[in-house]
């Protein structure tokens, strides 16, 4: 919850993003980068509680799993009314997808739109672990 001039701004807990909705299905093909981008993530700033708008860029290489693409833009939609930082988002997504696919390799990058004349990317590498 945060408060801004008298009012007060309700959103979700981290701990309510749906992960169960995320689906994979088999792969046994030859290795390959595969890279999943969205420019319409959205979560809310536990300070401010304003949107933070971001684009997500999933890259892999798959060992036995792909990630099913409505599953993900449902799981994304999950983070709507949640209030987390910025750098925790990225980090929880990260560790859910590897979670799920189990992954020969994977690198998550976060770019949020401009926040008070500041940028900010985030970025998790499955190399840097």
């Amino acid at each position: 919850m945060a408060q801004a001039e008298g009012k007060t701004l309700e959103f979700k807990s981290p701990d309510t993003v749906d992960v169960g909705v995320l689906e994979t299905f088999p792969y046994e093909g030859p290795k390959q980068r595969i890279t999943y981008t969205t420019t319409e993530f959205t979560a809310v700033c536990p300070f401010s509680g304003l949107p933070d708008i971001g684009t997500v860029e999933i890259e892999y290489m798959p060992l036995e799993k792909c990630v099913e693409l409505k599953s993900l833009k449902y799981y994304y939609l999950s983070y709507r009314d949640v209030g987390i930082y910025q750098e925790d988002v990225t980090a929880k997504i990260y560790k859910d997808i590897s979670k799920v696919l189990e992954p020969n390799w994977m690198r998550l990058k976060v770019v949020y739109q401009t926040r008070g004349g500041i940028d900010t990317t985030c970025v998790v590498d499955s190399d840097d672990q």
